[in-house]
């Protein structure tokens, strides 16, 4: 291991994380034997859980490639990055138009010294890395005005990560501080999990989460749709991650999962 992808002190590889948690379902390899022990555990009293992060893993492409290409957005803003792997948002952007500049968002130090190895930009664009957490959106805002230009549209991505902040008054006003800075024109892309379509495999999922120490809200549809107050949302609306401008194929719509999603825009 080298010198830019080697462990950052304090880094406990024996118990499960869930950044690594989640690399593991979609297919990475940043991942140890505990993150697989955990995500097997969550597959035996969730069976097909996995459908759940490939899923929103698919959405948040057909999402960055609907912002930067129908729409026209050359600037992202994610926060709760996760550790890249393949068609990270950058990537997915920059191949729509390599002028795209985009700025990752996490508090993780695993994430921190990956995305400083692996998230890099076109000539043309622009690609930043803050280590900062969703609760302090001055400090997120303050550092990404050096990448970013809020006086032109932006998107800003909330993929999987407001369901760490339990009350759902805090996390709107998370939401509002952030999104009160972006220009009109910009859009929100926003996707969280729910225990709605197999409630009780969720139920018990989230009590195997909470045994080993994860903390994490899971939301209905309707608690989601909150989050959107304000802005217009656009097609489909609020819709599982696996139905949101899914491709059509000979067996019509994909089966729902658990974790719901919309994307909308501020006029």
């Amino acid at each position: 291991m080298d010198d830019a992808t080697r462990l950052p002190t304090g880094i406990d590889t024996s118990v499960p994380h869930q950044a690594r948690v989640w690399n593991y379902f979609i297919g990475g390899k940043d991942n140890y034997e505990a993150d697989q022990e955990f995500a097997e555990k969550i597959k035996r009293v969730y069976p097909g859980f996995e459908d759940v992060p490939r899923h929103s893993r698919a959405f948040l492409g057909r999402a960055v490639r609907y912002l930067a290409g129908e729409v026209g957005i050359r600037q992202f803003l994610d926060i709760g990055t996760g550790l890249p792997t393949h068609d990270n948002t950058h990537e997915v952007a920059q191949r729509v138009a390599p002028e795209s500049r985009i700025v990752y968002v996490d508090n993780d130090p695993l994430v921190l010294v990956h995305a400083r190895a692996l998230l890099t930009s076109t000539p043309e664009g622009a690609c930043d890395y803050l280590d900062a957490d969703v609760r302090e959106p001055e400090t997120i805002l303050r550092r990404a005005a050096d990448t970013l230009d809020f006086t032109q549209p932006v998107a800003l991505m909330v993929l999987g990560v407001l369901g760490t902040i339990r009350e759902d008054v805090q996390a709107r006003a998370v939401l509002r501080r952030l999104l009160a800075a972006l220009p009109s024109g910009s859009h929100l892309v926003l996707e969280d999990g729910t225990r709605t379509v197999q409630p009780d495999a969720a139920a018990e999922a989230e009590r195997v989460r909470d045994d080993d120490g994860y903390d994490y809200e899971l939301r209905t549809p309707e608690r989601i749709a909150r989050f959107f107050d304000g802005l217009e949302l656009v097609e489909p609306g609020v819709v599982s991650v696996s139905r949101w401008r899914a491709e059509a194929t000979p067996f019509g719509q994909p089966p729902e999962v658990d974790a719901f999603c919309g994307v909308a825009l501020k006029r």
